[in-house]
């Protein structure tokens, strides 16, 4: 019988007794000590990148999150509630390097994208999208590489609004707005710290709105709070691992490695 399907809450029974893993006296998402574990080397990983480059935490962990965890559900709030300290921690730090008024500009054309997004998701199938964003960053990502060094492009005022709404619609559609974003921000040639920090900012922002809707539509459970609290411990090793990179890169060396993430990035949607 499928308990999940059966009450609509994944691995709750219907008399309402939860059937998650009892770790330390609190009951979480974890199926086994080694799971715990093996999550929290994922995310001391995905936290690294995350704070390092501005954006990839999902890129390295939702897979991962979904081979190991009951629900993939699990894996998407937990990466969520996570992150949020190291969204709140670059934005704090990097405070003076952030552009304030295009990140406002651009989170209105994510406000109005992302219901765009979500109407499209119910009303077809919207995969040619993906594959095209995936071979545009592909082809930008190899351009970064080969290239001696990345020219900066200066974007007209207009280009802010289609990118934000680019990224809200991607976030309806599939979760993952940050590619236009992170094509947005690397063509401009901001310097690292600009980069990561104008990312963090965005995301923040996104994070902040994403929590109370998580939490109105019943996503946000007793486990997986206490599941992300078990693992903050990792989140913390993996920011400040992270941080020192981005610290001590040198600006060329970054270019290079956030277009080598773009190269990875375009792969993996074309492959989507």
């Amino acid at each position: 019988m499928n308990i999940a399907g059966a009450t609509g809450i994944p691995g709750r029974m219907a008399g309402g007794r939860s059937t998650l893993p009892v770790i330390v006296g609190v009951e979480t998402v974890f199926s086994s000590p080694w799971v715990f574990l093996t999550v929290c080397l994922v995310l001391v990983a995905a936290e690294a990148i995350y704070v390092l480059l501005g954006f990839g935490a999902g890129l390295v962990a939702v897979g991962a999150l979904a081979l190991l965890l009951p629900d993939l559900r699990d894996g998407v709030v937990l990466l969520l509630l996570v992150n949020l300290p190291a969204e709140l921690f670059v934005v704090v730090s990097s405070w003076r390097d952030i552009a304030w008024r295009g990140v406002a500009m651009l989170m209105v054309g994510v406000a109005v994208g992302i219901p765009m997004g979500a109407w499209l998701l119910g009303s077809g199938n919207p995969r040619f999208l993906l594959v095209g964003l995936g071979g545009v960053l592909l082809i930008v990502g190899v351009a970064f590489l080969v290239s001696p060094a990345g020219r900066a492009w200066k974007w007209p005022k207009w280009v802010v609004a289609p990118v934000g709404l680019a990224s809200g619609l991607l976030t309806g559609l599939f979760g993952t707005g940050g590619p236009p974003l992170v094509l947005y921000y690397q063509l401009a040639g901001v310097d690292k710290a600009a980069f990561r920090g104008n990312l963090m900012a965005i995301f923040l922002l996104m994070t902040l709105i994403r929590v109370p809707s998580y939490a109105g539509m019943g996503l946000i459970t007793t486990e997986r709070l206490w599941s992300s609290l078990m693992v903050l411990p990792a989140v913390i090793a993996g920011a400040w691992l992270g941080n020192r990179l981005h610290l001590r890169i040198e600006e060329s060396t970054f270019r290079k490695v956030v277009a080598g993430a773009l190269v990875v990035l375009g792969a993996l949607l074309l492959l989507s």
